[in-house]
């Protein structure tokens, strides 16, 4: 229990330069030798929570607090006030239980003579209920007509606002703000607001945050760079992407940005809501301030904004941007902006920033050639694909499987067969096991161009390179051989061999194979007719 009271208590004193003060004095070893029924008499005296740091344990427990029981708090204010200790332990007495509908008439039939030092004393007091703290401060400002300061408010917000606070205490601690605000002028400053934000955003109460952000110019305050990342943070919380995105052009406006490592943390935010394209307009604006955001929070960001075809080029120049000595290790943004050229047939600009990854890094791996290769292979300018290649073989690298495919179906579908022949032959020296792709893609080629003898060829060379037919083979093998080339006999032999292996045919293939067959005989006897009739 001592370990809560001393953490509230801890907590309750307002500013981090008392802390350390009321640490000293909690851990003075003479205060863990005092018995236990003396620790009452220990916290009802408000020197307990006095920010004097020349204030030592001995005198707390002085023989003349011992006898008279209390102690009296004088304060210079041109008159001079007592803290009637007795009321003090009365009224919190009443606001460490339970609240019920009689809380304000016990508090008026208690007689308080209310004052500031009072309900500083009431505020900071541990274990008080926070739902009771906030009605016996609306009590004594309402009812009693209490003079309200700004350190009051602060020292109020600074008790609820803990990592214990609950939703109902929240919005009635802001309700009693607001109503303050409203109506008493320049009491409110920015830490007050930025504490309720903040109590919002750890509740995922987006909506109440942004409320409290939109009262800023009402109560005659200045947003700064932990406002805009409190607010964005309580949105963004919420999935509310469409506010954050508003509450961010603000901060660009005020040019109020937080430092780097918030900066980061804003941009990751966006781009998970699917806003890269605002995460980049703040992006900008950092990097003019010199806030240059974590090198995550940048390839995270790249990633984004190359996933949508018309950012891409503001991908592009975020590279330019990266720091030399970071470079050399940022392979993946530069690799993701090489794969998104090529995506949207940029292939020119890809083979460019290439070239520079040559030159200044950071270096480039399989991966980066291969989409290139890949690119020019696509869009059918084979030149530039042989190109590149012969630039990776002399790196020291080989392209993929993937790659001599894309590059032997460009040669087939320009019918040069004798050259996706020749891409085959390397693919097989530069690999141990090649996929039926690359097999089916000179298939079709030489189906294209009628050559039946040389699909068949390669359909057995395929089989004995240890590269199993799927169904595709067979059936665009079979359609041809039916369609162009009428050659039902080997067209089921090929069936024949789908069934040894396992393989279904469809049944419309199958249809066409005795179509065919029908035909042919059919043609064979009215040709056997018409030579009988002749004869």
């Amino acid at each position: 229990m001592w370990t809560r009271i001393i953490a509230r208590a801890t907590r309750a004193v307002p500013g981090a330069r008392n802390c350390s003060a009321i640490h000293q004095r909690i851990s003075n070893p003479i205060f863990f030798k005092i018995p236990k029924s003396t620790f009452p008499q220990i916290l009802n005296n408000p020197r307990f929570f006095a920010t004097d740091s020349t204030l030592t344990l001995d005198d707390e427990l002085s023989p003349e607090f011992s006898e008279n029981g209390s102690d009296r708090q004088r304060v210079e204010e041109g008159d001079t006030y007592e803290v009637d200790v007795d009321k003090l332990e009365s009224v919190l007495r009443l606001l460490e239980i339970s609240a019920d509908g009689s809380f304000e008439s016990c508090l008026d039939d208690m007689d308080l003579t209310l004052h500031q030092q009072l309900v500083t004393k009431v505020i900071e007091s541990p274990l008080v209920l926070g739902e009771n703290l906030i009605r016996f401060f609306r009590w004594a400002w309402s009812e009693r007509s209490l003079e309200v300061t700004t350190p009051m408010v602060e020292s109020l917000v600074l008790a609820i606002c803990g990592n214990d606070v609950r939703k109902k205490e929240a919005y009635s601690l802001w309700d009693l703000v607001k109503e303050i605000g409203e109506k008493e002028s320049g009491i409110l400053n920015v830490s007050i607001l930025n504490d309720l934000i903040l109590c919002f955003s750890r509740l995922v109460k987006g909506k109440a945050a942004l409320e409290v952000f939109d009262k800023f110019e009402a109560f005659h305050c200045v947003p700064d760079a932990d406002t805009y990342y409190f607010t964005i943070d309580a949105v963004c919380r919420r999935r509310a992407y469409d506010w954050a995105c508003g509450v961010c052009e603000k901060m660009v406006d005020a040019q109020a940005l937080p430092n780097s490592e918030k900066v980061g943390a804003i941009l990751s935010w966006l781009c998970k809501g699917k806003k890269a394209k605002e995460a980049h307009g703040v992006y900008v604006v950092a990097m003019e301030k010199g806030k240059r955001p974590p090198m995550t929070a940048v390839s995270f960001l790249v990633a984004k904004l190359c996933g949508e075809d018309e950012t891409v080029k503001l991908a592009l120049e975020m590279l330019e941007d990266i720091p030399e000595e970071k470079r050399k290790r940022a392979i993946k943004p530069f690799m993701t902006v090489v794969r998104a050229l090529c995506r949207i047939k940029e292939v020119d600009k890809a083979k460019e920033l290439l070239v520079k990854m040559i030159k200044d890094g950071p270096p480039p791996g399989n991966d980066v050639f291969n989409f290139i290769v890949t690119g020019y292979s696509r869009a059918g300018e084979i030149g530039k694909a042989v190109e590149t290649m012969k630039l990776m073989d002399s790196r020291g690298l080989r392209p993929d499987v993937y790659t001599y495919t894309a590059l032997a179906s460009a040669y087939s579908n320009g019918g040069e067969m004798e050259e996706a022949r020749k891409i085959l032959a390397e693919a097989k020296k530069k690999h141990v096991k090649l996929g039926p792709v690359m097999f089916h893609t000179l298939i079709r080629g030489y189906c294209k161009l009628e050559q039946f003898d040389e699909a068949l060829k390669l359909f057995s060379e395929m089989k004995n390179y240890g590269v199993q037919p799927s169904v595709d083979e067979y059936e665009k093998l079979i359609q041809s051989l039916c369609l162009k080339a009428l050659d039902w006999e080997m067209a089921e032999k090929l069936l024949e061999e789908m069934k040894e292996n396992g393989l279904h045919l469809k049944g419309i293939t199958r249809g066409l194979i005795r179509a065919v067959k029908e035909m042919e005989k059919e043609v064979v006897e009215v040709e056997s007719i018409t030579a009988v009739a002749e004869t």
